[in-house]
């Protein structure tokens, strides 16, 4: 897999920006989120941000695991409860 040279973190990654544009999508898909956060679990599958596995959220689970993190948490907590103040 070749490099993409852009990132795909969320926000928030401890992995250097050159770096993160330098390997390719699945590295940075497959290190842990509370490393480098994408969206996308190790298995690499698209994941929710809500609360209880998307329970907490009136959204369709497909659309939960499609839209961008940020924008999930952007969502007001009636809706879709990512747990942020």
């Amino acid at each position: 897999m070749a490099s993409t040279n852009k990132s795909h973190a969320t926000g928030g990654s401890k992995v250097p920006g050159k770096i993160q544009e330098k390997v390719p999508k699945g590295v940075e898909e497959s290190l842990p989120d509370s490393i480098h956060p994408t969206g996308v679990t190790s298995d690499g599958s698209d994941k929710t941000h809500a609360k209880d596995g998307g329970e907490a959220s009136i959204l369709p689970k497909k659309v939960q695991e499609k839209v961008p993190e940020k924008l999930e948490r952007a969502i007001p907590n009636i809706i879709h409860d990512t747990g942020d103040k």
